[in-house]
């Protein structure tokens, strides 16, 4: 997952490749609520592991629920028979809907003493209609702060079960579907009536809310959509075992991909046209706007239909959250686009309809907006702006405008705060990295080049944590070869040349830090050792050797960017590189350095003796006739003697900037 500050997309041209999706978030806490409030055991399969997820699962935890988690797999141990807890108990929902809201209605029917809190977006989430409806059954329930909106304080219920609950469908459909698995709780006795007041907006939730509801032993009688009855002695049965579908809405941003993007095509594994999430119907209106879609069991495949897209005008209601990936897709039609019946974007993680109006306008667009609608008019070529997306800590907003990186200009796109998608989609983007291309050129690369001894694996290494680029440690890479050859049975001598190339072009090594992983075993202290240098000095003489492991350098240039550290990245490997940086230190400094090294790994070191060595290396790297160790023409020379690692990471930050200018 991305946790970087921004992240910075450049200009993609294509797409193709298979995307598994992430669990539904919506099934995901549902099932985890319903699972709660059953006796017994239930195993959730595939649940989606992700911001809002772990928040209801945290407070599941403090309800004295069982929790055994293992990857997306989790049993749930259920309170239904069981004494809920007597003691007070303070929840924090983070900036989570989908888990607030069912929760409190839970909390206030059994009743208890309970706060409920979230982050201040939270706190700006209307939540009264629910409360209204709750306080009508009877149960007691206080404001902390806002009238109408979070953090809550639920008491002890005198619960009323002989009238109608009325409750507003026009604002979020959350409220009836937190009733709707509230309710059964307190209807042993009697069957109890929810009464709509209102149109009810986002219909198909309440359809996976019913569906679920159905799977844990509640069928609840359902008269047009105005009145739901739960019937007397309802009560939880644990379905045993249960899947979570693939998330319907994170797949409309693989939907729009396939239909934008050139290439063979995007299938999407974890979900299909059947699937029990309205936001299925997505793939509906994509096909108007022009994509090409065929489905089956579990999958989706899209390929580019007409192109231009088409403009469409469309009610959204069936699809609320879906419909904000056509805003984007919108950008590439062929005449406006109008997406209707969207009051609800108002009241979500942000105002959906100000912040894709704001941000499609930093790109050069034309938009209009509305209280429940929202008109955008595409972007010709010639017209797109590069611009820093401010995404409102909003993980849909982030998603949908990394496809504007797909845009006729070829300009990149800033995304502001890329790890706001773990709300629901922790490694979106290396997901779309995954299928997504673009020729080299695209693609940054920074290179630090520099003397032994100078600082340059972890300044890179920082940078490229700092941008959420790939990094490669190129000094490794002779040892790494080495390493593998002499695991593989090769002998380091030109009798294996041919043999220790080939192994060398395709190489499984990654750099994490400063850590070295080989086929994901991490390989760092065996690579550093004194016998490790001896070994790559011995494959490094070996001409087919080298150019293997050219070629696997440039390897490493794949989206988003690289940062690339040695002694010739700028002058030989990547001589086009946009940034290319020499650090430098005194040889006094870097004697220094390697000396505190190696105290602290428990070796003896002269220090006289250390610099003595740095200096002859240095005399040697520069006078080698392959690759002399010179900063290229180019670049900027930074001499880190007196200065902090942190000094040094800013100083590169800034003059990467300077040269990344995005409209704000």
């Amino acid at each position: 997952m991305f946790s970087t500050a921004f992240l910075d997309i450049p200009a993609l041209q294509g797409a193709s490749g298979t995307v598994t999706l992430p669990g539904s978030k919506s099934i995901s806490n549902r099932v985890l609520l319903l699972s709660a409030l059953c006796q017994g055991t239930t195993v959730v399969h595939d649940l989606l592991d992700s911001d809002d997820t772990r928040v209801m699962l945290a407070a599941l935890r403090q309800l004295g629920c069982g929790v055994d988690a293992e990857g997306t797999t989790v049993t749930i141990t259920g309170l239904g028979g069981r004494a809920w807890p007597a003691e007070a108990i303070e929840f924090f929902m983070g900036n989570a809907g989908t888990a607030m809201r069912p929760l409190t209605a839970a909390l206030a029917v059994q009743g208890g003493d309970f706060t409920l809190k979230g982050v201040p977006r939270m706190h700006e989430r209307p939540i009264g209609d629910l409360v209204d409806a709750l306080r009508e059954l009877g149960c007691t329930i206080d404001y902390l702060g806002n009238e109408g909106y979070p953090p809550l304080r639920v008491g002890q219920p005198q619960l009323q079960l002989d009238k109608p609950i009325p409750v507003r469908g026009d604002v979020s459909s959350q409220f009836l579907t937190a009733l709707l698995m509230a309710l059964p709780l307190a209807a042993q006795e009697r069957a109890i009536t929810i009464e709509v007041v209102g149109e009810l907006i986002s219909k198909p939730y309440i359809e996976i809310t019913l569906n679920l509801l159905a799977r844990y032993g509640i069928a609840v009688e359902r008269q047009g959509w105005e009145r739901f009855v739960i019937p007397a002695g309802s009560r939880y049965q644990s379905p045993g075992s249960i899947h979570v579908e693939a998330d319907a809405s994170s797949a409309s941003y693989f939907i729009a991909l396939g239909a934008m993007a050139e290439g063979q095509g995007i299938r999407i594994q974890g979900v299909g046209a059947d699937s029990i999430q309205g936001d299925i119907r997505f793939m509906d209106a994509a096909a108007q706007m022009g994509a090409h879609i065929t489905s089956g069991p579990n999958w989706l495949e899209i390929r580019r239909g007409a192109w231009p897209l088409k403009g469409i005008t469309l009610d959204c209601n069936h699809i609320p959250d879906a419909a904000m990936t056509l805003a984007v897709m919108a950008l590439y039609a062929d005449g406006p686009t109008t997406l209707r019946n969207i009051a609800s974007w108002r009241v979500k993680e942000t105002d959906r309809i100000a912040a894709m109006a704001a941000e499609s306008r930093k790109l050069g667009a034309t938009v209009e907006e509305g209280p429940d609608w929202i008109t955008i008019h595409p972007l010709p070529a010639g017209h797109w702006r590069r611009a820093s997306i401010h995404t409102y800590d909003d993980h849909r907003v982030a998603m949908c405008f990394s496809l504007a990186a797909f845009n006729a200009d070829q300009v990149p796109v800033r995304i502001e705060d890329p790890k706001c998608v773990a709300k629901t989609f922790p490694d979106y983007f290396e997901a779309l990295f995954s299928v997504a291309h673009t020729a080299s050129p695209h693609i940054p690369v920074i290179c630090i080049d520099g003397p032994t001894a100078s600082g340059k694996g972890t300044l890179a290494s920082r940078v490229a944590a700092q941008l959420g680029y790939h990094y490669l440690d190129s000094g490794a890479l002779y040892r790494v070869t080495a390493h593998a050859a002499l695991q593989a049975g090769l002998t380091l001598e030109a009798v294996d040349e041919a043999a220790i190339a080939k192994l060398a072009r395709r190489l499984p090594v990654r750099f994490e830090g400063e850590q070295v992983l080989l086929d994901n075993v991490d390989v760092t202290d065996a690579i550093r050792s004194e016998q490790g240098g001896m070994n790559a000095s011995k494959v490094s003489v070996l001409p087919t050797v080298r150019e293997a492991l050219i070629d696997l350098q440039h390897s490493f240039q794949r989206l988003p960017g690289l940062l690339a550290d040695g002694r010739d990245m700028g002058t030989v490997i990547f001589p086009n590189a946009p940034l290319k940086v020499f650090l430098t230190a005194s040889a006094a400094q870097r004697a220094e350095r390697r000396h505190k090294q190696l105290i602290l790994k428990g070796f003896s070191a002269n220090i006289d003796n250390l610099r003595a060595d740095l200096e002859a290396r240095d005399a040697r790297d520069m006078s080698r006739s392959v690759a002399p160790l010179l900063p290229a023409q180019d670049a900027l020379q930074l001499d880190n003697s007196s200065l902090t690692i942190e000094a040094s990471v800013e100083q590169v930050m800034v003059w990467w900037q300077s040269r990344q200018v995005f409209g704000a």
